[in-house]
This record gives structure tokens, sequence and C-alpha cells, in this order.
């Protein structure tokens, strides 16, 4: 009896739609007792080959859920299939706090944190296109001289015989090996060297000469040097003399070879790429002579940077209008008894000027001794011996002395001369990144540079039928690299990156950018049967990209993969096929399952978890909702401008800010508002009200600085990465703990100081753990262990030092309070109180002071950057300008947010903001809207005004959304 088929079993089942269960036999994850962080025993069941939304408030416990519980057991039982050898080289992964996970497929995270800073780094090199076009272009590419712009040519020993014989038959002809080009040196072994191979005559400088004993040149000038191999009549009876003559002077040349007719005149032959009108020849490409990151393809000038740090005359004399003694010269400062500023007098002496007169009155000439130097002599006169010079000298240049400085110099000066370094384009390459050969080589007369600098759109459209563009043989050779190209294209328009260019660096891209990309990438693996765990993808997308995104994560999920997404995007979580809601509250007061189901059970809120229903439930149906004020803002009247801004992709902009309210920059991924505000408007400020050197990108004019006195911005960077760094650290809060606590009167009897309270210096500390309060213990090829420190029960400092008390706590008794807490204990200390107010405002009463800065999620650790900047004073006359603010924040979060930025703009300050949702966008006082599209199609200011305006603005797609989210209408 035949035993039955079990796989067509299976299929025929699957096709019957009888059975969800996937290849695995699961078809579910199951993770059991999840206590990671502040999760409180938890079991949790997911669907797999689903797109899963995992959302909750911040700080609830969705990341410790999906990455450190999920997605570390994952890699955790990954790495356990290696060797035990191999496993302590690599290190092994602590083991996460949970009974059990059940049915869980091998595990990918994309995260946001993941963003090199590497400025090698380009969206080409991670998505690898770039690497493809490298490949192309050495393999299909066609080589121009740089010099002539004539095609190159390779001859073989038979053209170049055959060339000879038509051309030069019956002419006397001389064949020379050119073994020295364009060189210094004096070459005196290297005309002995000749002389014992053989040959009597080389061709020097142009000039044929007899090799003579003891011949050499001069060491210091340029040369170029040949062999004189034969010198014959060619005939075609002697084509093997001829034959055997060329293949000599190849060998000698290094496959070129010269041939001086008998006019004097020049040809040039080479069996490698060659101009035969000028004799310039280029090695034989391969893909890393395309690479910006290796030495055979980099600009040697900026070493494939594309740009060079440089001293200026601008970075060395920021303002003009004072005078030397007064210190104009920033490097030097104000007046001292320093020889050079003596030096510095004599030169304006001859010009009847002193150290008093304004730089701006000096001329040119002068302006361009005092920067670069001058060879005229000066003399410093004697204040012993009046009339009697002290000493004459050559003055150096201030700049040239600087250079100096900065090629033998230590650490520290180098560190201080960057204040006066400018980033420029690099003059050779002019941002290129590549060497003067690799940019010849073309096709379709474009070099590789000039495919990396289109944007994903353009890319797209050139390589459309470039096949009728190529010749016969690019074809044969490409058909498969341009496949591969085009794949990882679409990938990329497929989630809405059209607007990025291939040699953008990827530090300069918004953590989601990055982030997308890598989705890109993974999307590109067509892996089956794996769990995608991501971070956020929505953030810096637009909500007219957002259906690029979802479409993505559905086409990775049909493959048959898992799909679980921590987000907040109210489209993703209703397009979601499950949605599990972690709550109800942040910190101690969530960890636990509030909510889940289907997107329709889900807005029912009917599951029964904890007690308390789910917010974002509400949030959802629309139960909840942050409401559009009734009135808004009219502002203090007054604008800054900004004329005619044409940096990056800015269309010759002209931006008009309304001081005194809440402005939103909108429009598009890749529109321009960065460069606008982060490149443009925040580096005038800076420089304005503190000196910054940070150069701001073109514009014309600014109008308005009068009305502000300072600037505050707000980024997105982390606050720490190591256990050390906490809230309390970074907003500043814990110096003025310490100093608290150094005054009292115990401290003062002990003599303590400030340092006595500081985990991280020697005296006051527990030395046992050196202030982390965990010991780490080595496993060789376990996962190391960490133990509480035996000494001080992690509290982190000595017995001695918890010994001083206020209020009855110790000073680790106060790292360990909540904010909510301190709100109470330090009612009375008005400097501690304003930041910790602050930090409770911004909805993040729930963390623990001393909490580290490595356990906060990124909502979390950038709204205690902004509580920090929040805390400083505010005059009324300040303007912040915060990026994405709403990052990692929840509908509840949100609107604690809104009520502390409003708080300063009822004051009279002006708060500018980046952003794409559209809850901060419809409570704004008013908007900017950047477009129409993203990238070259983009930079122009398409919409402004008050949200309501700005919906019926038919050209701008926020307006559209915006529309939809006031009037609830489809539009």
């Amino acid at each position: 009896m035949s035993q039955p088929n079990v796989t067509e079993e299976k299929t025929t089942e699957r096709q019957a739609g009888l059975t969800d269960i996937d290849l695995t036999g699961y078809d579910q994850i199951e993770v059991l007792g999840a206590r990671e962080h502040n999760l409180k025993n938890i079991d949790v069941v997911i669907p797999r080959n689903k797109l899963v939304v995992v959302t909750g408030i911040s700080g609830s416990g969705k990341s410790s859920l999906a990455f450190d519980t999920i997605y570390a057991e994952g890699q955790r039982r990954y790495m356990e299939s290696f060797s035990a050898y191999a496993r302590s080289f690599i290190g092994d992964m602590e083991r996460p706090d949970v009974d059990k996970i059940n049915g869980l497929s091998p595990v990918i995270s994309i995260e946001q944190k993941t963003t090199s800073k590497n400025p090698r780094s380009t969206v080409g090199t991670t998505t690898e296109i770039y690497d493809f076009l490298r490949l192309l272009y050495a393999r299909a590419g066609e080589a121009y001289s740089y010099v002539t712009g004539r095609k190159m040519e390779r001859q073989s020993q038979d053209q170049i015989i055959d060339t000879i014989l038509e051309q030069y038959e019956g002419k006397k002809i001389t064949l020379l090996a050119p073994i020295i080009r364009s060189r210094k040196g004096h070459y005196r072994e290297l005309f002995v060297q000749i002389a014992k191979t053989g040959y009597t005559k080389v061709r020097v400088d142009g000039v044929v000469q007899d090799i003579v004993p003891k011949m050499q040149l001069d060491r210091y000038k340029i040369h170029d040097i040949e062999i004189v191999i034969d010198r014959l009549v060619p005939k075609t009876e002697d084509r093997y003399r001829l034959s055997q003559s060329i293949q000599t002077a190849m060998k000698q040349g290094k496959g070129a070879m010269q041939m001086l007719d008998a006019d004097g005149k020049l040809v040039y032959f080479s069996q490698n790429l060659m101009d035969p009108e000028s004799g310039i020849s280029y090695d034989e490409p391969s893909p890393n002579s395309f690479s910006f990151n290796s030495p055979y393809g980099a600009c040697p000038v900026c070493n494939g940077l594309g740009v060079i740090e440089e001293i200026t005359e601008e970075s060395v004399i920021p303002d003009k209008s004072l005078s030397i003694s007064r210190g104009a010269i920033a490097p030097l400062g104000e007046y001292r008894e320093l020889w050079i500023f003596k030096e510095i007098e004599a030169i304006l002496k001859k010009y009847k000027l002193n150290l008093t007169s304004p730089v701006n009155k000096f001329p040119d000439d002068l302006m361009h001794a005092l920067m670069y130097g001058t060879e005229e002599e000066a003399t410093v006169p004697s204040k012993k011996y009046v009339g009697e010079d002290y000493y004459s000298f050559k003055f150096e240049g201030i700049v040239n002395f600087l250079k100096r400085q900065q090629e033998n110099s230590t650490d520290k000066i180098q560190e201080w001369l960057k204040d006066f370094m400018v980033i420029k384009s690099c003059p050779e390459c002019h941002g290129a990144r590549l060497k003067k050969e690799s940019l010849f080589f073309k096709i379709d007369e474009k070099n590789i540079s000039e495919l990396a600098r289109m944007d994903i759109s353009e890319l797209t459209a050139w390589f459309e039928g470039v096949e009728d563009r190529m010749t016969n043989r690019q074809n044969v050779i490409g058909k498969e690299i341009l496949k591969e190209i085009r794949k990882r294209i679409g990938f990329l328009l497929d989630i809405g990156l059209d607007y990025l260019t291939l040699d953008r660096p990827l530090r300069t891209l918004s953590g989601g950018e990055a982030q997308r990309i890598r989705l890109a990438t993974q999307i590109g693996t067509q892996l089956v049967g794996v769990l995608y765990i991501m971070d956020e993808p929505s953030i810096g997308l637009h909500q007219r990209d957002n259906v690029k995104l979802i479409d993505s994560l559905k086409n990775l999920r049909d493959l048959g993969n898992t799909v679980l997404v921590v987000e907040h995007d109210k489209d993703m979580m209703l397009e979601s096929d499950f949605i599990l809601d972690i709550g109800p509250g942040a910190g101690r007061h969530g960890g636990q399952v509030v909510n889940q189901g289907t997107p329709a059970e889900f807005l029912q809120n009917k599951y029964v978890g904890v007690a308390g229903s789910s917010t974002t439930a509400d949030y959802l149906s629309g139960r909840r909702a942050i409401e559009v004020p009734k009135e808004r803002r009219k502002g203090n009247g007054k604008f800054l401008v900004i004329k005619n801004a044409t940096g990056h992709n800015l269309k010759n902009v002209t931006l008009r800010l309304p001081l005194g309210r809440m402005v939103t920059i909108t429009g598009v991924s890749g529109s321009g508002k960065s460069s606008l505000i982060h490149e443009t408007l925040f580096p005038i400020l800076n420089r304005h009200f503190f000196r910054s050197k940070r150069e701001p990108l073109a514009f014309k004019t600014v109008e308005g600085l009068e009305h502000l006195d300072k600037v505050i911005e707000v980024d997105q960077s982390p606050i720490g990465r190591t256990p050390r760094s906490n809230p309390a650290t970074y907003t500043g809060m814990f110096s003025e703990i310490r100093t608290l606590f150094a005054e009292l009167p115990e401290a003062k009897i002990r003599g303590y100081k400030p340092g006595r309270f500081s985990f991280n210096v020697k005296g006051g500390r527990c030395e046992g753990c050196e202030g982390a309060g965990m010991k780490k213990i080595e496993m060789e090829f376990l996962p190391d262990v960490h133990v509480m420190c035996e000494t001080c029960k992690g509290k982190r400092f000595n017995r001695e030092t918890l010994e001083v008390r206020f209020k009855g706590k110790s000073i680790a008794d106060v790292l360990d309070m909540t904010v909510e807490q301190a709100l109470d204990f330090f009612a009375s200390q008005p400097k501690i109180l304003r930041k910790v107010t602050t930090l409770n405002d911004v909805g993040l009463g729930y963390i623990t002071l001393g909490q580290h800065a490595t356990t906060l999620s990124g909502g979390e650790a950038q709204r205690v950057k902004l509580a920090e900047e929040l805390s400083k004073k505010d005059t009324g006359k300040t303007l912040y300008i915060l990026d994405e603010p709403t990052t990692g924040l929840h509908f509840q979060d949100i609107s604690h947010l809104l009520d502390v930025l409003n708080k300063l703009a009822n004051k009279g300050n002006t708060v500018l903001i980046i952003e794409h949702n559209l809850d901060v966008i419809k409570v704004s006082d008013h908007l900017i809207d950047l477009g129409p599209e993203g990238g070259n199609k983009g930079g122009y200011i398409i919409a402004e005004g008050s949200p309501e305006k700005v919906a019926e603005v038919k050209g701008s797609y926020t307006g559209k959304f915006l529309k939809m989210e006031l009037t609830g209408e489809k539009v």
C-alpha cells in the first residue's frame, strides 16, 4: 500500500482554505510570563503571517515586549545554534525575563537607532545600488580622455604593426618605451640599469641622448624618460623585426609605447586604454576604480569625502568691524604681549595703520599679506635702543601658521583649530568624490557620479529603455546588472523614498528614512517564514507616502512572513490584521494588555484585561480627540523674513515667519523642510546669537532678527549611550541635587563637596562596582551575568555618602524617585522643581530620576531633551525649533505635549515645529507647506496661512489630508 503524499495534502488543504497553519506547524506566537522591564508577567498570543501592530502610551512596555523579549529571545536562540567555541568569540545574548515563547521564527529587527554616522555610508552603498553601478561601469563603461574628450582606445600588437606599416612604410621611425612620466629625481641608478640591459640611447625630456658614465639629471625638476628600443625604416618584408621591437617596447613600457617619426612628431600606442592624441592612458577599470571608499577610486584631495576642511579668511576674521587689538583675528584674541602682535604691528606700519585700526579699512594687499604671508622683509624696532631694529622677519601669514599647526600638533590644538575650519566642496572633484579618470568612464554620456546625484525618480526614468541607448556589447554585459538595479530602485519607490539621491550620506537621514531603506533591502531578500519587528517605520513620512509604506509591509506579510510593528500611526493600525494595546499607563503603571483583536474588534473596546478601557481605541474610534482651538493666536504682528533661500532643492524661497505664534512647517518627505529650517534658518540664528561657526545654506538677506533674543533647537539625537547617563544628569538637575546635599549641615561637618555625591567620581561612589550598582560576571561561552553589587546593594554610593540625608532620603533614594514623587519632595527647591515640573509636564511623571539612558524608549529620550530645553527661562522673545516632537508619542502624550507648547506660545514665544502629524498641524496657528513633491520637484512654498486656509489649497497634499481631518469628509 503506497504512503500518502503529506506535502500534497497540506498544499491542497491550504488551497482549499482549510487551515491557516504555516509550514512551522504553528499558527500563532505564544509569549508566556513576560516580565522584562515593566511588563507585569503577561501572556500574549500573536497571530503568525499577519501584520500586527503593538501600540500604547509611551513607556507602557511596547518595546519591552517586541524588542527586549520577542526579538532578544529569537536572536539568543539563533546564537545558541553556534558552537561553544564560536560563541566564546562573538559573545552570547542575555536570556530575557520570560517563561516561554512558542512558535518563534527567525527574527529580523529593523530599528531606528542603527543609523550610521560614517560620512562614507550613503543611500547607494546601503541599498547596494551603487555597488551594482560600480560593476556596470567597470565592465561596460566607455572611457574618454579627460584632456581631449576623445574616446580611449585599446590596440593589440597586430593592430599597432598594421598601423605603422600602413602609415609609415619606407619612412624612418624610432620606437620608444616610456619608463618615467612627469616625475622628479636624478635617476643615476636607472641609467646604469638601462645600460646593463643593453640599450645605448634614451630620450630625456624630448631629446635623444647616448647613455654616458655617471649620467644624472636635475633631481628637483620634472622629467620624462623613454628608452630608445629601435630605429628602423618599416617594410612589409621586415615585419618580424618590427614585431619583436614592438613586443620589447611594450614589455619595457608596461603595455604602452611611443613612436617618433622623421618629423619629430610623437605618436602613442597602448594595449591599455589610451588617448592616441595626448598619450594619456588609464588603468584597466575594476569596481574599485569607482569606489570613493577605495584608494583606487577616491579623489586624492578629499580622500573620497567630497568635501575638505579649510581655514579661510572669513573663519579667521569673522567680524571685520573690530580692530586687531580688540580681537578681530579670532585665533589670537585680544592684544597681548606676544611676538606675533609685534610682527603684525610692523607690517601695518608700512601701510600707515596700527593695531587699533578697524580691519574693514585694510587694503586688499595688506589683508592678503596678513592671511597668507609675504616675501617682503619687515623689522621689529628695539625697545631698548631707540632707532635700531631688534630683528628682521618674513611674515608667514595667519592661515599658513594655522595650517602648519594642524599638520604637526597635539590633539588638543587640533580640536581648537576646528573652530576655524570651514567645510567646503572639494576643489578637485567638486563633490563627486572620485578621481578624475573614474569620472570619464561613461554610459549614455553619463558618468557614475551624475547618476548618483539623481534622485530615485530621475534615476528610474534614466534606466527606462537604457538598453536602446547602449551598444550590443554593453547590453550583453549589463543585462543581469540592470535587472538587479531596477529591482532595488523599485523597492525604494514603493516605500516613498523617490526623493533621495544615491550619494546622500546616511547620517543626514531621519530615523524613519534610514529604517525604510533597510526595509527596502529586506523586501529585496524575498525571505519567507521570518518574523520582522519594526520600530515606528512611519516616522518622518507624510500621509501621502504612508499608503506606500503600508502596502510594502503587506507585501512582506503576503510573502509568508509575520510583521510586528511598534507604531502609533492611525492609518497603520486600521490597516493591520491585529492590534495589541499595552498599558494602561506608563512605566510602573503600564506593562499589561489592555486591548487586543482585529481593528473592528479593537475599536469596540470590549477586551476584558486590566481595569480601565483602552485609550488608543477611544482615540481611534473618535470617542476622544485632540480638539481644534476655537480661536487661533494672532501673534505680535512681527515677522522673521529670510529672502531667496536656494540651498539644496529650495527654489529661491522667501520664508515669512510670524512671531509669537505656534507655526508648523509641513510638506511631503524631501520637500525641503529640513533644508529651510535646520540648515538655513537655525544656522543663521545660531551664528547671530551664539557666534556659531556653522555656515547656513545659501540665502540673500534676513530681516527681523531684532525681534528675537535667543533660539533653542530640540532635535532627535539621543540623550546618552551609557547607563551612567540618566534624566537627572542630562537635564542638569543632578548637579543642583548634589549641591543641595553638599549644603546640608551633616555634609559640611564631614567636609563633603558636591563631587562626593557623584557615582562617577572616586570618593563618594561604591568602589566595589565603581558606581554602576551592578557587577558583570564573565561566563566564557555563556552570556555575561549582571549581579547586584554585594557592597552597596545596587545603591551605587558608599555607606558614608548614604548617611547624609535630606528629608530622610539619601542621594540613592532620590535617584530612585519617580518624577511625580520628586515634585512633592523638592517643592521648596525652586531650581530643582523647575526641571522636575517640566519633565512631568511632557508626560514623563512615571520615569525615575536615575533611570539609565539606555533603557529609555525613543519617545522618552526625546521628551527628556525637550524638557531640558523647556526648563530654561524664556523671555517671551525666544524661538523654539522642534523636529517632529511627536516621534514615539501616543495620542494621549501628544495632548500633553501640546499643552506645554501652548504655554510657551501663550507667553509670546514663537514655537516652530517640523511635523507630519495631523493632530499637531490642525491645532497650529499658522502653517507653511512646502512641496509640491520631494527632491528636485519640491522646494517651493505652495501654501501658507491658517490650517483652514491651507486645507482649501488644491495643489497641497497636506491640505488634502488636513481637510479630511478637519471636516471628517473623504476628499
